[in-house]
């Protein structure tokens, strides 16, 4: 993939079929530490213990759907190849936690991506379900909680077109803002 952000839409879409109705995004973007940190946790069903051992083999699923799961192999690769590390940890009936890390400036590192477009989509095509995400770079951050967007717009869908198209203004708006911030710091 040429994004993460593609990759997190793909585990996020994951947990989404694993029954998770409450998705858990965090991207940390350490810049003088030189390391980016993905993580992504669910509250579905979890895998079980007897596939934890083979889920990263990109021929192995446990949907019925495809005979193939490509994601967390895919991500596995994407960290592995940045000198990075991945994490998985399951508890059946718990959920399950994705964690990829990467050395930020290294070469073979995707961009983190259009996350404004990846979050959006999610909440288009799985309205229903909650969407926890939180953005660092460098000490600065953003949150974005659909629990507490759903109270703010008082029974209006989170996937109606007006609402889709401002929360992509905002996040995307929000990104930039915690980015530049860093950038125009005296220290830097």
């Amino acid at each position: 993939m040429k994004e993460l952000s593609l990759h997190i839409m793909d585990l996020a879409e994951n947990g989404i079929a694993a029954q998770g109705n409450l998705i858990r995004i965090r991207v940390n973007e350490d810049i003088k530490a030189n390391q980016l940190t993905i993580e992504i946790s669910d509250n579905g069903k979890g895998i079980p213990k007897a596939m934890m051992s083979l889920i990263t083999d990109p021929f192995v699923t446990s949907r019925t759907t495809r005979r193939v799961g490509m994601g967390l192999s895919l991500f596995k690769a994407a960290a592995e190849r940045c000198g990075g590390v991945f994490e998985l940890e399951s508890e059946p009936g718990q959920g399950t936690r994705v964690k990829g890390s990467f050395i930020h400036d290294h070469i073979d590192r995707a961009p983190v991506g259009d996350m404004a477009t990846s979050l959006v989509s999610l909440l288009a095509g799985y309205p229903e379900i909650d969407i926890d995400y939180t953005h660092m770079y460098d000490g600065r951050n953003f949150e974005f909680d659909t629990r507490e967007i759903r109270v703010e717009l008082d029974g209006v869908p989170l996937n109606e077109p007006a609402v889709l198209q401002h929360l992509k203004h905002a996040i995307k708006e929000e990104l930039d803002h915690i980015k530049e911030s860093y950038k125009e710091r005296p220290d830097m």
